[in-house]
């Protein structure tokens, strides 16, 4: 029997790591010190909505209609699996960022474009 990767000790909550891996077509084993791949975080749910955005080639309309989720539960969803990865999403802009932007636009220190630019830069 096959079991999902554990990415996390079920004892003490550390990362596990895998030490030994077999081929069983030739059952060779290699034994070493290998990472986890960081989707063995993820759960089933999470992994099939990783297949379906993918097979739909990010688009998220397609996901709505195949789920038969709307379009907020489809961005909750894929927030989840963004931080389930330890992903940084990259239209998240620190909070204190923005308002010193926002501070400067009022005061007339930049001017909307640039107000843009800036908060463009900081996303990517």
């Amino acid at each position: 029997m096959v079991h999902k990767q554990p990415n996390v000790c079920p004892v003490c909550g550390g990362e596990m790591v895998i030490r030994e891996l077999e081929c069983p077509t030739c059952n060779v084993t290699i034994r070493g010190s290998f990472e986890t791949c960081s989707f063995s975080a993820l759960t089933p749910e999470q992994l099939e909505m990783v297949r379906i955005f993918l097979r739909s080639r990010g688009n998220i309309k397609e996901v709505e209609r195949e789920l038969g989720i709307s379009y907020p539960t489809v961005r909750a969803r894929l927030e989840e699996i963004v931080r389930a990865l330890g992903l940084k999403p990259t239209t998240e802009v620190p909070k204190e960022f923005r308002d010193e932007l926002l501070a400067k636009l009022e005061t007339g220190e930049i001017d909307a474009d640039e107000f843009v630019r800036r908060l463009d830069e900081a996303a990517s």
